[in-house]
């Protein structure tokens, strides 16, 4: 599935380059400003990492990562701060942060260490899953129809793959729009409807008959080959 990720910086130019950044490599990205506005959306979202300065408006970044940890154990935390003294990254990473960068930074090496946080969370699954004819990688991002790479976009990888990490259950639209797209999404928009169509179409054209994707009326969306009930 996409990653999700939120990024904590006050400096707007900072924090929109970063989002920019992150999103092109396919991460799906909410911001926040301040250190109140970064606890109210990491209690309610889930994300599989935080980006955070630590000179933040009304709450201190430090802070910010104590809360998170009273609820949040697994999530990886980058602190990213002006802050390059060893007392404040030893700080840091006492409070349960998983890694620290200094500005100023490149943003290669940014993503890199992200990468590197997210594939310790990730380790102990199998980086293939298979169902039928189709397997998808999720280390690489690819999809094959019998052993044969197939081109679909990002979106739509990522739909296909959170459905396959999920083929026990009905997943609602809802639910994978949250995981795929960033929060701020129009839930009502057609734009999930229209990436969900396309990437049935494109493994159509693959796979003839079988139907991989399916939909249970009012309910959501599972791997075909699982029991239940569809339309």
């Amino acid at each position: 599935m996409d990653l999700k990720v939120l990024v904590v910086e006050d400096d707007l130019s900072m924090q929109k380059a970063i989002g920019t950044g992150l999103r092109k490599f396919g991460y799906a990205v909410d911001v926040a400003s301040d250190g109140e506005e970064s606890l109210q959306l990491a209690q309610v979202n889930e994300y599989d990492a935080i980006v955070l300065d630590l000179n933040l408006p009304k709450i201190d970044g430090i802070d910010v990562l104590k809360e998170i940890r009273k609820f949040n154990q697994e999530i990886k935390v980058l602190i990213l701060s002006a802050r390059s003294e060893v007392e404040d990254k030893i700080a840091g990473l006492d409070v349960g942060a998983n890694d620290y960068m200094a500005k100023p930074f490149h943003f290669k090496e940014l993503e890199a260490r992200l990468r590197a946080l997210l594939r310790r969370k990730f380790i102990l699954r199998d980086t293939r899953i298979a169902h039928g004819d189709l397997q998808i990688d999720t280390a690489l991002k690819q999809v094959y129809v019998r052993n044969q790479m197939i081109d679909i976009t990002k979106k739509e990888y990522g739909i296909l793959e959170y459905l396959m990490m999920h083929k026990d259950k009905v997943i609602g639209a809802e639910e994978i729009i949250e995981h795929v797209w960033d929060s701020q999404t129009d839930l009502f928009s057609n734009t999930f409807k229209v990436h969900i169509n396309s990437l049935k179409k494109k493994l159509a054209v693959h796979l003839g008959d079988q139907e991989i994707v399916k939909n249970t009326r009012g309910l959501g969306y599972f791997i075909a080959g699982v029991q239940h009930e569809s339309v």
